[in-house]
């Protein structure tokens, strides 16, 4: 059974990503569930995909519900569409939208298939988690451990910025040196 490996990326970021990894098999709506759980995002709001090409432009829809579209094709349902069903390349790219009042847009590319699953694993799972992710709701999401985990790794507070009072530089030794004894009249 094949693995799918998919780097889902924050669209207004793209150095925050999770890797998340799901087997060929799995529906779209466990590849929704897991993109939500890797960012920490709730599960309160419509959610859609788009098939997409190597330039991000949007293409048939993976809808989480049904509903009428009008001068459109009907949207596919996440629940009975599996993924592998709708990878057409090598490095497939989908875009999913989360919270449409929100407008949550993740860009999701395949970036590798592994013919061997991990025993050790549940699929779909996060594999990999780089950058802080978004708040769904802003910074009241910020509270806890990770406020705190922040606040230690920023604390500038106990460095110094290499300045002694008011504009005057210490030359190292701790001693200020005077500017009144060098000659002003070589110039």
């Amino acid at each position: 059974m094949a693995v799918l490996r998919f780097r889902v990326y924050w669209e207004e970021d793209d150095a925050v990503y999770r890797d998340v990894a799901i087997k060929h098999t799995q529906n779209f709506k466990e590849l929704h569930d897991a993109i939500l759980k890797a960012y920490e995002f709730d599960n309160k709001h419509k959610a859609t995909f788009h098939r997409s090409n190597d330039h991000w432009q949007r293409g048939r829809e993976i809808s989480l519900e049904k509903y009428d579209k009008p001068y459109k094709a009907e949207p596919l349902l996440m629940e009975e569409t599996t993924v592998g069903s709708e990878i057409r390349e090598p490095n497939q790219k989908f875009i999913y939208i989360y919270d449409f009042n929100k407008n949550w847009t993740f860009l999701v590319e395949l970036i590798n298939v592994s013919k061997e699953e991990n025993p050790k694993l549940v699929y779909p799972c996060t594999v990999r988690s780089e950058g802080i992710a978004p708040s769904q709701y802003g910074t009241k999401g910020l509270v806890g451990d990770k406020l705190a985990e922040v606040e230690e790794k920023y604390d500038l507070a106990s460095v110094g910025d290499g300045f002694g009072e008011e504009g005057e530089e210490e030359d190292g030794t701790g001693e200020e040196e005077d500017e009144s004894t060098e000659d002003d009249t070589a110039f």
